[in-house]
């Protein structure tokens, strides 16, 4: 049985692993299906305090392993299947093997919204893609007119990405401006590659026929008028959504899925801690997420010191 075990291997859990590390309380990190979180499919991270060049964002991850499994963590790729945390220890189910932890920190991030429009689910892979560090240098899109539906910072940084390679890069957004930072939406406006579609919605992916991106049916939200915008490729940036479905009926959540923290990072069960993206619907940066991990950390070394008294 683990002391501590730790879901999720993203800047909230690998920081919860290092706190936990250094306490000596020998932390199981469970990486599941994206060990490092979403942070790795990120080129640049500019504003993660201490690297004035930026870093990568995959470089960035595994320093952050390393510097925990320096104090003793350990890691597996196991993915959790099932928790009960209706007694104690917890249990887990992790790749059908059970396992038990006196605590849990819950750091499972969030993962790449949908449009949920016809052609994209069908289409992915073959044209629509959700990271474009990963896939923007693929030859298929090279010198192509490309899409980028979204109007954050996460939108911004895509569509300069993909200015390397592609031909244009439409930038398709809901409203009239930016909700990006003001440093991003300037670079971004700026660049003469990147031409924004304003106060627009992809209403489809076209075109399932041919088995590849060729272009998006769009509706404008003011007038209702529609069209038709060629493209190779359909580059969606439209936010995330929490990794918790695992956790449904074991923690309080809100409607959306976030899970709920009572008491500092302690969940509705005591013992289980929740840090990170999978229950921040306001910041979800890096920074904040390394900063909840460290917290999540700390209250589940008191809460096992207490119980121990």
């Amino acid at each position: 049985m683990k002391k501590v075990v730790i879901i999720g291997s993203g800047c909230a859990g690998w920081t919860a692993a290092l706190y936990t590390a250094r306490a000596n309380l020998a932390p199981l990190v469970l990486m599941g299906a994206q060990p490092g979180g979403l942070l790795t499919t990120t080129s640049i991270v500019e504003n993660f305090p201490g690297f004035p060049e930026g870093v990568d964002g995959y470089e960035l991850m595994t320093r952050m392993q390393k510097q925990a499994e320096r104090f003793g963590a350990k890691s597996t790729f196991g993915t959790v299947e099932k928790v009960d945390f209706s007694k104690s220890p917890f249990e887990l189910t992790v790749d059908g093997e059970k396992n038990q932890a006196e605590t849990v920190i819950i750091a499972t991030g969030a993962s790449h919204r949908h449009l949920d429009v016809p052609g994209e689910d069908l289409l992915e892979t073959k044209g629509v893609t959700y990271c474009a560090t990963c896939d923007g240098a693929l030859p298929v899109f090279r010198n192509q007119p490309l899409v980028v539906v979204g109007g954050g910072d996460s939108a911004c940084e895509e569509a300069t990405y993909l200015t390397r390679f592609a031909s244009v890069v439409h930038l398709v957004h809901r409203r009239d401006s930016l909700r990006a930072s003001k440093i991003m939406a300037d670079r971004t406006l700026a660049n003469p590659k990147i031409k924004p579609v304003w106060d627009s919605a992809v209403t489809e992916v076209l075109d399932v026929k041919q088995d590849k991106v060729t272009g998006v049916k769009l509706k404008n939200l003011k007038t209702g008028a529609e069209s038709i915008l060629d493209c190779a490729g359909v580059f969606i940036a439209i936010g995330h959504g929490p990794n918790t479905d695992i956790f449904k009926g074991h923690v309080e959540m809100d409607a959306h899925g976030f899970i709920i923290p009572k008491k500092g990072t302690m969940t509705s069960v005591p013992g289980v801690f929740v840090a990170g993206d999978c229950a921040d619907q306001v910041y979800r940066q890096a920074i904040t997420a390394a900063g909840a991990g460290c917290a999540a950390a700390i209250d589940a070394e008191r809460f096992l010191a207490a119980r121990n008294e």
